[in-house]
């Protein structure tokens, strides 16, 4: 399932990540370099398997460590309502 960003959901990428800002009730998360790859990835319209392959590309981590973590962070947004 493609991940999109919910309504009100802005976005600021910053030296050390990417900042994403829930304007209504004005929470935020920051994510690092990792979580914005992954994010990036996922709003291009790759899936888990795609931003998984390119965590393992990027970084030294195993294929299923790369899997667990991109599932973890999807889940993670979707469940705090920044996506869905």
């Amino acid at each position: 399932m493609p991940l999109r960003l919910a309504a009100g959901i802005s976005t600021a990428h910053t030296d050390y990540g990417t900042v994403l800002l829930n304007q209504r009730s004005g929470e935020y998360w920051e994510l690092n370099p990792t979580g914005t790859l992954v994010l990036r990835t996922l709003l291009d319209g790759g899936d888990e398997a795609d931003a998984a392959k390119v965590l393992v590309a990027a970084f030294d981590t195993s294929p299923s460590q790369a899997a667990h973590d991109v599932g973890e962070l999807t889940a993670q947004l979707r469940s705090s309502g920044l996506a869905s």
